[in-house]
């Protein structure tokens, strides 16, 4: 005998209410149906799947893998019936997209009307989070697509292409490398280089583009990192170092407001390649495909 979707959703519904009212109420029945179905999941695995103590419920070892395996049957299941529903007519309905936080301030602005005129019965729920997160997202069928950067390790994905975006150096104004045509990685690595902290990928983009190592400081104490783009265009135009920034951002008039100058970096081919991605034989691959067209527009 196999689980069925409804025990897999009342074992779901278990976990994240920590208690089997809260989820019978959650599931809309009652409290002797869902603990009911509990005890035939757990006849059906042969193991108990939660352990019951006064303070609540406590998933069990096996608990915790059928609650991860059931996360992606449920969502599975989910878009099989969003993809029924929507047959020939593709980008209606819900669709989760994650986007990394150094594209969605400058991309979506543009793309998000656009999408809106061209899809009209497009649901879209969006998701700001970090590539390793989201990609993480992607694999366990929480989100339907995402919109990263490459390079990036994509076992298990498949993906279109968007755009290709120019990595570029920001200097404080008065710096005197701000009064050459561009520069070299050589020299930015001379200087005090601030990126992103850890976990951002365009600061490994930006280090692999430029062939440079981390920087490090001298004084044997941290290097300045940034939060996040605004953050470290502040720090370069307090004088405080020197950067990357992608010509996106740019483009969307984030350095305007700050006292530094912009040059283009004297490298072979320094930038990320904008994708849109997907869960590798994912249903969605077409609708991923058709919205990575679109953004190319925006």
């Amino acid at each position: 005998m196999l689980p069925t979707i409804r025990q897999l959703q009342y074992l779901k519904l278990l976990a994240e209410h920590g208690g089997f009212g809260k989820a019978a109420e959650a599931a809309h029945v009652t409290q002797p149906t869902l603990s009911a179905g509990i005890q035939e999941l757990e006849r059906a695995l042969g193991a108990p799947v939660v352990d019951r103590a006064r303070s609540g419920v406590i998933l069990t070892t096996v608990g915790e893998e059928a609650l991860r395996r059931a996360t992606i049957i449920l969502n599975e299941a989910e878009e099989l019936v969003e993809a029924a529903k929507n047959a020939g007519q593709p980008l209606t309905g819900r669709f989760r997209l994650g986007v990394i936080p150094t594209i969605a301030p400058f991309l979506l602005p543009g793309a998000l009307p656009l999408l809106r005129t061209r899809f009209p019965r497009l649901k879209l729920f969006l998701r700001e989070d970090l590539t390793q997160r989201l990609i993480a997202q992607l694999k366990a069928g929480r989100l339907d697509a995402a919109l990263i950067a490459l390079p990036y390790d994509m076992a298990g994905l498949e993906w279109a292409h968007v755009a290709d975006d120019e990595l570029l150096a920001a200097l404080p104004a008065d710096h005197p490398l701000a009064l050459l045509k561009s520069a070299t990685p050589e020299a930015m690595e001379r200087e005090t280089l601030i990126l992103l902290e850890d976990g951002h990928c365009l600061r490994e983009h930006a280090l692999s583009a430029c062939r440079l190592n981390p920087p490090r400081s001298g004084s044997g104490e941290e290097p300045f990192e940034a939060t996040s783009l605004p953050t470290l265009v502040q720090m370069v135009g307090s004088g405080l170092g020197v950067t990357f920034l992608p010509q996106m951002a740019v483009s969307a008039g984030l350095a305007k407001a700050a006292n530094i100058a912009i040059r283009p970096i004297d490298a072979l081919n320094p930038s990320r390649e904008i994708v849109v991605a997907w869960r590798a034989g994912s249903n969605r691959r077409a609708e991923g495909r058709l919205l990575a067209e679109a953004l190319k527009e925006a």
